[in-house]
């Protein structure tokens, strides 16, 4: 039985339709992207074999191309629509925050550094250089490490807010476990960019990991 036998309130499309997105499953979501299946497979059924193939949605959408391209019934077109989709969404949140101070748009400012970091197979760590109103400058990535950690050099972190003439910055780093519990380490480095900061009169106003679900806040912890 193809998708268009089913009963019309359970196809991926019009119950989306009738229900809006978040009303679907990762799999029917990711079946309307396919939008159709292979010999034998619907698209939902398919969408559910990748999803158990790439370790459910976040392996699917950090995989690379030569990965991603590998699974049944994908290939460089839906590669590169995949991509395509995944940068709107990030220039979307940026709109969010660009221009308004991101203290008070919280949410959104951690949605977009989530958006960012999450799903990545290695640690990256990240600043969002603010000017004197808080509002976003420029987002860089400043470190890639190894699953076990990035090393981050505080000197370095000092020249690119010289650079950009920052007068607060935002860290964040994702924790590819998907545990988001600070680290001994977090912390230590934490305080020493914080200390190094202040030399220069730049305000460390937050320090997010990036993990599952809403990941944590240095700030909202009192760990600043």
């Amino acid at each position: 039985m193809t998708i268009k036998d089913w009963p019309q309130d359970e196809r991926p499309r019009e119950k989306l339709l009738a229900h809006g997105a978040e009303a679907l499953s990762d799999a029917e979501l990711l079946a309307i992207f396919l939008r159709t299946g292979v010999p034998g497979k619907s698209a939902v059924d398919l969408a559910r074999e990748l999803l158990s193939s790439f370790g459910g949605l976040p392996g699917l959408l950090a995989a690379d191309q030569r990965r991603f391209c590998e699974g049944r019934g994908l290939g460089q077109a839906k590669f590169a629509q995949l991509q395509a989709v995944l940068e709107l969404s990030r220039r979307y949140l940026m709109t969010r925050i660009s221009g308004q101070d991101v203290l008070t748009s919280p949410e959104a400012t951690r949605d977009y550094l989530k958006m960012r970091l999450y799903g990545s197979p290695h640690e990256i760590f990240a600043c969002l250089f603010l000017d004197n109103r808080h509002r976003v400058i420029l987002y860089e990535e400043l470190f890639r490490g190894t699953i076990d950690g990035a090393s981050v050099h505080p000197r370095e972190v000092l020249r690119r807010v010289m650079d950009t003439n920052a007068a607060a910055v935002i860290f964040a780093h994702n924790h590819p476990s998907g545990v988001a519990e600070p680290s001994q380490a977090d912390l230590h480095i934490t305080k020493r960019l914080k200390d190094t900061l202040a030399l220069v009169d730049v305000r460390v106003l937050d320090h997010i990991i990036v993990g599952e679900g809403d990941g944590t806040s240095f700030a909202e912890r009192g760990l600043l």
